[in-house]
């Protein structure tokens, strides 16, 4: 079954006019001769997968800022923070491959670049190139130094206008990310136990913990994602990742598959929450040996919009691993 999101004409024209109008560089006309604003990626089950609906109030805050980034990009084009936020605006609009070209351009004048290579490797994970990803990543964790940490800022901020992460926590995070989705949990997670150095605080750590923990009990190694869900407990101060909090208190049995799957009418982003919500039910099924229902509910996850998701493509790589099953 193939995913299509339509949206709004004007959108379209937005796009490519972003692109048309003033006087372009050369990376510009480049991507914008290379891409059309539709199609965005194509799932590891087949489906090719477009831009989300969203609100017009959204959208055109995603290009208004979009712009913004476009006219600092072009005021300075050989300064390494124009170019990565010219990258992460485009991506904030679903268009990877777009900004994937964006990051490419600026490694072509700063090659050694720990901070291209970590966002452009997160946007290989968004279209499923995990390989390339781990490539990125990998040459970024070599690169980046181990300390100071860099804090890095927000493109969409949370409820407190607080950054959490850190540089050197998301090259580690997103390299455990693309070996899990490859199901190379070994090396998955050695990278979630460096990046455990970096979780510095209690959104951090439940995020890491987490995908680390779901890595022990695919591996096999039960004891030691046992001794890790000890970090979790129920007084920890969660800003951003509720859903990571809830999927660690369903593994400790404070909450049930049920209450986890129930992402509520008025939860901010309830898609996304049911993405990663149910994608942390569905591999708790799966780690405890129940495939149906594993399978039901990753099915549930993908036929959802939030397609850039890690749940959503976790339960993509997991769908597949279970065909034959």
């Amino acid at each position: 079954m193939q995913k299509i999101y339509h949206f709004p004409l004007y959108i379209l024209i937005i796009g490519i006019n972003l692109f048309a109008c003033g006087e372009s560089s050369d990376l510009e006309n480049a991507h914008a001769q290379r891409f059309s604003p539709q199609s965005q990626a194509v799932s590891l089950l087949g489906d090719t997968l477009y831009s989300p609906i969203r609100s017009k109030e959204a959208q055109e805050k995603l290009e208004k800022n979009l712009e913004k980034a476009r006219k600092q990009y072009q005021s300075d084009p050989n300064q390494e923070m124009n170019i990565i936020w010219y990258g992460r605006r485009v991506a904030y609009l679903s268009r990877y491959e777009e900004a994937i070209d964006i990051y490419t351009q600026g490694l072509k004048k700063f090659p050694n670049s720990y901070k291209l290579l970590r966002h452009r490797g997160h946007r290989y994970i968004s279209v499923r190139k995990f390989d390339k990803a781990i490539e990125d990543l990998s040459k970024a964790a070599s690169l980046a130094p181990e300390s100071p940490l860099e804090t890095e800022p927000d493109g969409i901020p949370n409820k407190m206008n607080q950054p959490l992460s850190s540089t050197q926590f998301n090259i580690w995070y997103h390299l455990g990310l693309a070996y899990y989705l490859k199901h190379d949990f070994e090396k998955a997670a050695e990278a979630y136990q460096t990046c455990m150095d970096y979780s510095i605080n209690d959104d951090l750590l439940c995020a890491t913990v987490d995908w680390y923990y779901m890595t022990l009990r695919r591996a096999g190694k039960h004891d030691d994602a046992s001794v890790l869900l000890a970090l979790i407990h129920q007084d920890m101060e969660i800003i951003e990742n509720d859903s990571y909090f809830k999927r660690l208190q369903m593994y400790q049995g404070h909450l049930d598959a049920d209450e986890v799957l129930e992402t509520g009418e008025k939860q901010k982003d309830k898609e996304l929450a049911m993405a990663t919500q149910g994608y942390g039910v569905g591999n708790w099924f799966l780690a405890n040996g129940d495939t149906t229902q594993a399978k039901s509910i990753f099915q549930t996850v993908v036929d959802g919009i939030e397609w850039a998701a890690f749940g959503y493509i976790a339960a993509e790589s997991d769908l597949v691993y279970l065909k034959d099953q």
